[in-house]
């Protein structure tokens, strides 16, 4: 490997890539993926990969449907271009085993680095809460062998998200909050999310911290009685959500019950700021708690990352 090649990063994963920006390590990104949108620099990258889901299906229930043929007959959701990446022929090659359907699998990238001449480093990030999320940061750094990087992004997102706690510290008042992670068919989410509820100042309802989503009706829902319901389909724009949101209809079986009062509904940028367990996370607890506490919390972020949904448009 001669030392132009030495040090060249391929990105298979969206926060992964935000990661390497955030390190600094931009100049030395030579990959990413389809989906890798953040900064505005990686849309300039060669990208690597693309989805086999067509472009025409952008319904929640068209979406599952089609990712549930694919994994259930065996099949990727995704094509990982060999020839470009040869050609790209980095050092590193940053990866997850996390979930097959947010990016490549793991089996994929192991199959195509295994074609390509010569050692590769392939680092496969899997956080599951906040803590691990922060710890990928440092173990890119590692990896890419700017250690010394790593305290300077972490340092003041631990700052912020010390920031969130504190504003919430003994507060008797926490609202029963409901994430959902997909639409149609519908799934609180999991992982990260709940957590960032709790130090927001929210009970998280059905998700648990840590774990994976979960599929849930809307009678579950209702019986849990959240006062607040975040919409956060993985992968969905805010205008994306918006859009979906219309076809959600629960409000008159909600109506119906004794005493029956409807949560609170927002819909989020959920791809930027939720899904994708990188740096803006952070920014995600902080709407999280514009979202849950409005009366301490300053709407920094109401109109271009959140908005609420007007009461019986869902």
């Amino acid at each position: 490997m001669t030392q132009e090649q030495k040090g060249r990063i391929c990105s298979l994963l969206p926060s992964a890539t935000e990661i390497v920006f955030a390190l600094g390590l931009g100049d030395r990104l030579v990959g990413v993926t389809h989906e890798c949108d953040y900064p505005l620099a990686a849309r300039q990258l060669p990208i690597v990969t693309r989805s086999l889901l067509s472009h025409e299906v952008r319904d929640s229930r068209d979406i599952h449907r089609h990712i549930s043929g694919a994994l259930h007959q065996g099949s990727s959701l995704y094509v990982l271009d060999q020839t470009l990446l040869e050609q790209l022929d980095p050092e590193l090659i940053l990866t997850q085993e996390l979930c097959d359907v947010c990016a490549v699998s793991y089996e994929l990238v192991e199959a195509a680095v295994l074609r390509l001449p010569g050692k590769r480093q392939v680092l496969s990030l899997e956080p599951t809460n906040l803590d691990a999320i922060l710890a990928t940061i440092e173990q890119v750094a590692d990896a890419a062998d700017v250690s010394e990087r790593a305290s300077t992004v972490i340092a003041p997102l631990r700052r912020r998200i010390e920031a969130v706690t504190r504003v919430v510290e003994g507060m008797t008042v926490r609202p029963r909050v409901l994430a959902v992670e997909w639409l149609d068919p519908l799934f609180t989410a999991g992982h990260w999310v709940p957590e960032m509820v709790r130090l927001a100042g929210g009970q998280a309802m059905g998700g648990v911290e840590g774990q994976p989503s979960t599929q849930i009706a809307w009678p579950q829902v209702i019986e849990a009685d959240p006062e607040i319901i975040v919409l956060m389909p993985c992968g969905f724009t805010l205008e994306h959500t918006l859009a979906e949101a219309d076809k959600v209809r629960f409000a008159e079986e909600w109506r119906r019950r004794a005493g029956g009062k409807l949560p609170r509904v927002y819909a989020v940028n959920g791809s930027a700021y939720f899904n994708r367990p990188g740096p803006r996370i952070v920014d995600g607890l902080e709407i999280l708690l514009e979202i849950i506490h409005p009366d301490i919390a300053q709407a920094r972020c109401k109109g271009t990352a959140w908005r609420p949904l007007a009461e019986g448009d869902t």
